[in-house]
């Protein structure tokens, strides 16, 4: 079994909420000019990331099935005058790269898990396997337009950071992953993972093939 301890936690749920009112909404969060080229996933990500403050010795990994392709969607909007400024936010690096650049922030380590089948699963697993002392676990989607009749975006706009550690004292939960001989369940999805640390509900049941996810809270 492997395990950790959640000792803080940060939610956005920013559900329908376009970029600009996000933007302006969280200017004051980051270095002034900044905001105008981060992802509206990057500000909702970083502003979830400064509630767990991370340090030089931590480990982050980042969760997000589509991560920032709905970037290109304001680029593409923009034609036939395409936007610089919208270009330059489409190619830019992941949500939590760009939190961590304007905050300058230096970490240990940095796993990127994007697009993937049992994201949930694959993410507490490296989360809980990292040798680092602390490791933040964070991610989340932004909600799509046209994107999303193509199943490249997510329906809804949200994001978390969780501060995991070995040490129980002061812990708000406990993290698990247990091998498990049933593989027939449906997989568990980021958004619904998002939706038990918002409401605070507890998980037993199969992430992935051969592996049970638990979140018992204390």
């Amino acid at each position: 079994m492997l395990e950790r301890h959640l000792h803080a936690l940060s939610l956005a749920d920013a559900g329908t909420e376009d970029h600009a009112a996000t933007r302006e909404r969280l200017k004051d969060r980051f270095p002034r000019g900044a905001t105008r080229r981060m992802t509206q996933l990057g500000l909702l990500v970083g502003a979830a990331l400064d509630e767990v403050a991370p340090r030089p010795d931590d480990t982050i990994v980042y969760a997000s099935g589509f991560a920032e392709t709905c970037a290109l969607e304001g680029y593409l909007d923009s034609f036939p005058t395409a936007s610089p400024t919208l270009f330059q936010t489409s190619i830019h690096p992941s949500a939590v790269q760009q939190a961590l650049i304007a905050r300058q922030h230096a970490v240990r380590e940095f796993f990127p898990l994007t697009g993937r089948a049992h994201l949930v699963a694959h993410a507490v697993q490296a989360a809980l396997l990292a040798p680092a002392p602390r490791v933040l676990l964070c991610g989340g989607e932004e909600r799509g337009t046209w994107l999303l009749a193509h199943r490249a975006a997510s329906a809804r706009t949200f994001a978390f950071a969780l501060a995991l550690s070995r040490e129980p004292a002061g812990a708000i939960a406990r993290v698990t992953l247990t091998p498990a001989a049933d593989s027939s369940a449906p997989e568990f999805t980021l958004p619904e993972f998002f939706d038990a640390l918002l409401a605070r509900r507890s998980i037993d049941q199969i992430a992935a093939p051969g592996l049970r996810l638990g979140l018992a809270w204390h």
